[in-house]
């Protein structure tokens, strides 16, 4: 029979004995936690497509309105994530499959550097955001989606931004179709500056 939570120590079931996170010894940070498992499909084997479905791979193959393409480069483009964490979220890719950063060449790392500072700054324009999360995950390891095809994000913020969607009904609330962010920012993308 399971003894009385309330008279302060943990049920017992079976022989299973549980326990309350309000009881375990803990040294309070300033870091909230939020448990999102369903990430684990990024981690988990089999989940990176074969090198010929690469969908960075794919993309330049593809007209720009379909492939979300806003801008090319000698050996980088810039495209919209067809999973934004907000609107305008954007990626900048390589056009050689290529997985590392550091496998990168100099000339595909100068431009990926020059393409990111221009979407910022069309990014301020259209989008009119106040900050910015930059990154890139490389590997399986690090959470990356693609992990064999080296991407950077471009995350815009906004100061106001913050919201429990994501959170509580597990939806992301993004104001703008993907394919009318896309016409914004490639409409004031400059010309020739790639």
């Amino acid at each position: 029979m399971a003894e009385d939570s309330s008279a302060g120590g943990a049920p017992e079931v079976d022989d299973v004995q549980l326990e309350y996170s309000s009881e375990f010894a803990a040294v309070p940070d300033a870091f909230q936690r939020l448990w999102t498992p369903h990430r684990m499909v990024y981690i988990q084997d089999g989940q990176q497509p074969h090198p010929d479905d690469c969908p960075f791979c794919v993309a330049p193959t593809l007209d720009d309105e379909k492939a979300l393409i806003v801008a090319r480069g000698t050996h980088a483009y810039v495209l919209l994530n067809l999973f934004p964490y907000n609107s305008g979220h954007l990626l900048v890719c390589p056009y050689r499959h290529v997985a590392g950063y550091d496998d990168a060449t100099e000339d595909e790392v100068r431009e990926i550097a020059s393409l990111t500072q221009t979407a910022m700054r069309v990014l301020r324009t259209t989008a009119h955001c106040d900050g910015f999360n930059l990154g890139m995950n490389q590997g399986q390891i690090a959470g990356a989606g693609i992990a064999d095809h080296l991407h950077q994000h471009i995350v815009p913020r906004w100061a106001q931004d913050a919201n429990f969607f994501p959170i509580i009904a597990r939806t992301k609330a993004l104001p703008q179709l993907l394919g009318e962010v896309r016409r914004q920012v490639a409409d004031a993308w400059p010309a020739g500056d790639n």
